[in-house]
């Protein structure tokens, strides 16, 4: 026994599996070594292959994405054209004359002395004998043609090239006419691509002069309703910015979709927080461009609302609003608060101590809840020191054969600061399916009344209208539905 123990112990180790092969004895175990090395190999091989794979995807990915990326920069590229005659955001005209124009229907009339601004028609009719080369116009409608009125502005216009964007619910013999022999002729399907109506009124002639405001190309505008606007002259900066509205509309034709992405050829020039710094009949001031939806706002566009905001919140001691329509609502048919600018003339009363006067019209279409809002706002001021807020309604007047002549059209607001024109009612739905546009302009008070500021113009204007005959107060206790019934005959019992 202790012979087998040495020979035991002292015999070599056996060896499995090594660098010099197998032993004899063990057949099993070589192969077992054999089988494992190649597993290991294959294992390699297909890490490496995989590996591969993954490294083709990923490179094929980043291929893709920058082709995405490359097409996105070139589409957004800003190459001026002809058709912004070399005028650009650094050489462009910033020294500018500003008109305030009116239509004031004649049987509407305020007395000899009252403030008085030059007729919406020779506002218009100077920027056509303005125009060299074109004349950008966007309508809501194109209704010149009357029976009771005969417009000349056809005629004029075909001295130019007419460039005219209008609803495709409006395609009218006048369109076709134009289209055929004077102008350009572009339709905006605004149901398509917003549900809503293009309600946008402007012109812009060889992106110097434009016109903004109420008034559309419709005869009515120019004879039987109270119309508001402004036409400014010499004032690239502020007409180019403009014309980058009146191009995203021109584009849009055709299209049942907005674009995700926007030329850089559309990206505002000024905002609110960036306006352009003017001299605007020899006084200093700064202006922009707003519009709405925001769908149809690119990059830096200021949008309707965020310019009214502005507007309020920068005043400090007054604010004069003159529109046609002012609820609170989402619509005209919604039951739905809509808070947005209440929600600022209440902050504006309450908290910063601010004058509020509303002047709204009164005619067949004004919502009921209109007056239980207005009394809301007012009963904010009750037992309250310093809280002012007053309403009137600017009542048309109603001729014998039942016609309506003055409805108070307006669209604007005025503070001790700055001004802001539109060409939206104060309603949700309006500034969130409708497209429209709107100018804001700020100017310091000037105490040389021989050089008025646009500002003090514009709140001499309310002025008149609130003070005159036409407007009527809200009484207590009695809250008028409207001036008409609703098919539009005279209510006798109905007096506000």
């Amino acid at each position: 026994t202790p012979d087998l123990r040495h020979v035991w112990v002292n015999s070599p180790p056996v060896r499995l599996m090594g660098s010099q092969g197998c032993g004899a004895l063990w057949p099993l175990a070589c192969f077992y070594g054999g089988v494992k090395k190649w597993r290991r190999r294959s294992t390699l091989c297909s890490l490496c292959v995989l590996q591969s794979q993954q490294k083709c995807i990923v490179i094929f990915a980043l291929v893709c994405c920058f082709a995405v990326l490359v097409a996105l920069i070139f589409s957004a590229v800003d190459i001026w054209g002809e058709d912004e005659d070399g005028i650009t955001e650094e050489n462009c005209e910033s020294s500018c004359r500003a008109v305030l124009v009116e239509n004031i229907p004649d049987d509407v009339p305020f007395g000899d002395n009252s403030t008085s601004h030059l007729p919406l028609s020779q506002g218009l009719y100077s920027l056509l004998d303005q125009a060299l080369r074109v004349v950008e116009i966007v309508s809501p409608l194109w209704l010149l043609n009357s029976s009771d009125y005969e417009s000349s502005f056809q005629p004029a216009a075909r001295q130019v090239t007419n460039r005219t964007k209008a609803p495709d619910r409006y395609v009218v013999a006048e369109l076709i006419s134009l289209g055929t022999k004077y102008a350009e002729v572009h339709y905006l399907n605004m149901t398509a691509l917003t549900k809503g109506h293009l309600h946008s009124s402007f012109w812009v002639v060889d992106n110097k002069h434009f016109y903004i405001g109420s008034a559309s190309m419709d005869w009515r505008s120019l004879a039987t309703r109270k119309e508001l606007g402004i036409v400014v002259y010499n004032c690239s900066c502020l007409a180019l910015d403009l014309h980058k509205v009146f191009s995203l509309y021109w584009g849009l034709q055709y299209k049942d979709f907005i674009p995700t992405f926007w030329s850089k050829r559309l990206f505002a020039l000024f905002n609110g927080d960036q306006p352009l710094e003017l001299t605007l009949n020899s006084t200093k001031a700064q202006a922009y461009v707003s519009a709405s939806p925001d769908a149809f706002s690119p990059k830096d566009r200021s949008s309707d609302l965020e310019a009214i905001s502005k507007v309020i919140q920068d005043a400090q001691r007054f604010i004069y609003i003159s529109i046609m329509d002012y609820l609170p609502l989402f619509g005209m048919n919604s039951n739905r608060y809509w808070s947005r600018i209440d929600g600022f003339i209440r902050e504006a009363l309450l908290l910063r101590k601010i004058r509020v006067r509303l002047l709204i019209s009164c005619w067949e279409k004004t919502h009921p809840l209109t007056f239980n809002f207005i009394w809301s706002l007012r009963s904010l001021c009750m037992e309250q020191a310093n809280c002012s807020l007053e309403a009137k309604f600017f009542r048309p007047r109603v001729l014998r054969d039942g016609n309506v002549q003055g409805i108070n059209h307006n669209r604007f607001m005025v503070t001790d600061r700055a001004i802001y024109l539109g060409n939206l009612d104060w309603v949700g739905n309006e500034f969130s399916h409708n497209a429209g546009a709107g100018l804001v302009i700020s100017q310091p008070d000037v105490d040389d009344d021989r050089n008025s500021t646009v500002v003090d113009q514009l709140r001499m204007a309310f002025e008149r209208d609130w003070f005159s005959g036409h407007t009527h107060s809200l009484q207590a206790n009695k809250i008028p539905i409207s001036t008409f019934k609703t098919d539009g005959e005279i209510d006798p019992s109905n007096k506000l």
